[in-house]
């Protein structure tokens, strides 16, 4: 072994699946499971604008019930990847969850709308820089070879949030609480929940070995890799195959001005724009979604119980993902998803029975959320060196949120118009159609490749 490289890569991508990924997986996806300040977005707005009155309809400052979350976001996911890429993989998820459990837990004890948007700014904050961390630092753990199913996993837990928090908001409507002790409730849930995360976390999840490397601290790199390898033959009860005789190539530590240039400037324009198609077309849907359907006349309860249901479709969308994740080109997967989406767009506007509306949404959630899983979980967090992949995730993740600051007005705008909700659902489609334009134009293939081939931009 030289005295600057470990060989982590060859290692890690010769290992056979073992108890030892489940659990890095299951680990991560407690975390992504719980972290649903996002989540409770739509359900929590639904009770002050309908119920407690706190928001009123057509509002500025309803628009920025959206906003004021992305911004937060949008800032955690420029700040908190190049932090994380200073700090390491364990560090900085603990730091993140930290913020965000403190944000949350200050939301709830929110006397008005004023200070929660304050804590709802922070929230944005934390989980936007939590999210990059989760999700590319955990392609580092995981072969180049099954590295998108794995991921799809991780993403597939990680979303059944949006589905359980919105049924435990049926579940707190359904007891006769208050309205105003409701929404506090919503938020106090998911703060206890991330606290044993990162318990767990703190506990359970070593530092990434090929962070390590990529920071010149190769003997620490080496004895987390032996401690891991120790850990699978252990468990496999068989000796591991054998590192795979390639030299061993220097791993470069990348500023950030990498990412403007050369290669890595496509992968940035492309990442940005896959993510800008997820953003605008996922939070518009989630925060929307209850407001719209009160619009058309269904009370708080059953807008409620329709959009769980609906939501159902985001597993569902995930558990299908991971099947042919790494069966189908990355390009071919995010252009056939987004036109799949601009499609139930257009279906899901006319429909108007409560049975047609849960049935349109359920499989339009299903693309979607293939789409979130493809983008958020794979594609965007694996195109990156490990020295800048915090960093060049994060980036794209920011981009992303900008379209989300601006978006709310817009939707706010069509809805208010001739075509009411419905308007809503064709501007999704619309989008849709101009992503998927744009990854044939900037996309990139990283399937099979490992992180290291990935990072060679020579």
């Amino acid at each position: 072994m030289s005295n600057k490289n470990a060989n982590i890569g060859a290692r890690l991508d010769r290992l056979p699946n073992s108890g030892w990924h489940i659990k890095m997986w299951l680990v991560s996806a407690f975390a992504l499971l719980v972290c649903w300040s996002n989540g409770i977005g739509g359900a929590v707005q639904n009770v002050l604008l309908n119920e407690l009155h706190w928001l009123e309809p057509g509002s500025t400052l309803l628009a920025m019930w959206g906003t004021t979350y992305t911004a937060g976001q949008l800032f955690g996911a420029l700040v908190g990847g190049p932090i994380g890429d200073k700090i390491g993989r364990k560090k900085s998820i603990l730091l993140y969850e930290v913020i965000h459990i403190i944000a949350m837990i200050g939301g709830a004890a929110a006397p008005n709308v004023t200070v929660l948007y304050v804590f709802r700014l922070i929230q944005g904050f934390g989980l936007g820089a939590l999210l990059v961390v989760l999700f590319a630092a955990f392609t580092e753990y995981v072969p180049g070879k099954n590295r998108g199913v794995w991921s799809s996993r991780n993403s597939f837990i990680g979303n059944f949030a949006h589905p359980i928090c919105n049924g435990i908001a049926l579940v707190i409507v359904s007891t006769g609480v208050s309205m105003n002790m409701n929404w506090r409730i919503q938020y106090i849930i998911p703060s206890v929940l991330s606290i044993i995360a990162s318990i767990i976390i703190y506990n359970k999840y070593p530092e990434s070995p090929r962070w390590l490397e990529s920071q010149g601290r190769v003997e620490e790199a080496d004895a987390i890799m032996t401690s891991i390898e120790k850990e699978i033959e252990a468990s496999t009860g068989k000796p591991l195959p054998p590192v795979e005789a390639v030299e061993a190539k220097a791993v470069k530590n990348l500023p950030y001005s990498a990412l403007f240039k050369g290669k890595l400037l496509k992968r940035t324009i492309c990442g940005s724009l896959v993510l800008i198609g997820m953003n605008t077309i996922q939070y518009t849907l989630m925060n929307w979604m209850p407001s719209l359907l009160s619009s058309l006349g269904y009370d708080t309860s059953q807008s409620q119980f329709m959009t769980m249901f609906g939501l159902f479709g985001a597993p569902f969308g995930i558990f299908l993902a991971s099947l042919y994740m790494d069966k189908v080109p990355r390009k071919a997967t995010g252009v056939i998803l987004l036109i799949a989406m601009a499609v139930m767009g257009i279906i899901t506007s006319k429909q108007t029975t409560m049975t047609a509306l849960i049935a349109s949404t359920f499989v339009l959630n299903t693309f979607i959320y293939m789409y979130v899983c493809y983008a958020s979980a794979v594609y965007v967090p694996e195109m990156w060196p490990t020295s800048a992949k915090l960093s060049g995730s994060g980036f794209c993740n920011a981009m992303g949120r900008v379209s989300n600051i601006f978006f709310p007005f817009l939707v706010t705008s069509v809805a208010a118009g001739s075509m009411g909700s419905n308007g809503v659902f064709v501007l999704i489609s619309a989008v849709a159609v101009i992503i998927a334009v744009s990854i044939v134009v900037f996309g990139v293939e990283t399937r099979g490749e490992s992180v290291e081939d990935i990072g060679n931009v020579e």
